[in-house]
């Protein structure tokens, strides 16, 4: 699958699923994740410390096992987007926007690079190209470039439907963390007012056949936002996964090793991970 192939299926209305890698930085790490039956991957460079080079080995490899790549850019920036397209991501997910600018910005870099200052102003804001054949030219060069934009505040739910105006946008992205904290309560993902806001977001996007994906960390989380039409899946990160996977393991281990030595079993916490 690449990026082109990953639209289309958001645009019929069908389920993708992915997850955040967080802590994967050799290329090596990409067989682990290849026979998992993922749709796309979310490279992390807001909250992981990778650097440039790092992104790029990892997106060649990447590329190898049908797996959609996209960053998450530490901010929405024309220059990050167009560094993480021009390493080899078939997109971008822009955190924390709050203003129609700044998703502009983004699109300009993510669907029409190189076009660059005044002339990719005038594409993004009134459709003017250079020439036609220059729009025939840009849109095939970035026709795998995935725009998705990060809503996570208060001020970004007042702004969406405006930013949902702007052309390009291919799908929302909501970090709960974020999220919660700019609504008071931080990480209560139960909480009314944080699941009302996320049936208003999911809502604004359906009424523009727009996908949204929610970071949850927990299944039942995520079942239940995938059944209120949250159909753009990312699921939990690499790193918690593979806590999960040691702790039940040892935690039953552990258990057993000390009934049989007449001792206290120690529990092992789950993941404190937020990203």
């Amino acid at each position: 699958m690449n990026g082109e192939q990953l639209k289309n299926k958001t645009k019929e209305g069908k389920v993708v699923y992915g997850s955040m890698i967080s802590m994967g930085r050799n290329p090596r790490w990409t067989s682990a994740i290849s026979d998992l039956g993922l749709d796309y991957v979310v490279i992390d460079m807001e909250h992981a410390p990778r650097g440039r080079a790092e992104v790029a080995d990892y997106l060649v490899a990447m590329q190898s096992i049908g797996v959609v790549p996209i960053v998450r850019i530490p901010i929405p920036d024309s220059h990050y987007v167009t560094m993480a397209l021009d390493a080899g991501a078939h997109g971008v997910l822009a955190p924390y926007c709050e203003t129609v600018e700044e998703v502009r910005e983004v699109i300009g870099a993510c669907k029409w690079r190189p076009l660059k200052g005044v002339m990719v102003k005038r594409v993004v804001e009134e459709a003017v190209f250079p020439s036609e054949e220059s729009r025939k030219y840009l849109e095939n060069l970035n026709r795998n470039s995935v725009c998705i934009i990060g809503i996570e505040s208060v001020p970004a739910i007042e702004n969406l439907d405006k930013i949902l105006d702007v052309n390009g946008v291919d799908a929302i992205f909501v970090g709960p963390n974020d999220l919660t904290i700019s609504l008071g309560i931080p990480n209560q993902y139960d909480h009314p007012d944080y699941e009302s806001a996320l049936r208003q977001i999911i809502k604004s996007c359906e009424n523009k056949n727009i996908p949204v994906l929610i970071h949850h960390q927990s299944v039942e989380l995520t079942k239940k936002w995938l059944q209120e039409g949250a159909k753009f899946v990312l699921h939990s990160s690499d790193r918690r996964q593979m806590h999960q996977g040691y702790r039940n393991d040892f935690n039953a281990i552990q258990e057993f090793g000390s009934e049989i030595m007449g001792e206290t079993s120690q529990t092992i916490s789950e993941s404190t991970e937020v990203i």
